[in-house]
């Protein structure tokens, strides 16, 4: 596997700002996306989200969208990775 930080600089997230990972692999729906928008509510705005999945979380995008959040999604051979930013930091 890829280290996260590789996964990053993959996508247009900020590569200098602070870094918090979950791991939803083992979560069924609604789960992740659950953890996932709670875990956003208490970062600080200029933290990037790296979520780990086995799946890609296609109706995560439109909420984060909704919220004004950036994503980037980068499909790994044993997981899918998807990375989350405030654009505005």
């Amino acid at each position: 596997m890829q280290s996260h930080r590789s996964v990053v600089e993959r996508t247009d997230a900020p590569t200098d700002h602070p870094r918090e990972t979950i791991d939803v692999r083992t979560l069924g729906p609604p789960e992740p996306l659950k953890t996932t928008l709670e875990t956003l509510v208490d970062l600080s705005d200029e933290t990037v989200l790296v979520q780990r999945n086995d799946r890609v979380p296609q109706f995560l995008f439109p909420k984060l969208e909704d919220r004004g959040y950036a994503h980037d999604t980068v499909e790994l051979e044993d997981e899918v990775v998807t990375v989350i930013w405030d654009p505005d930091t």
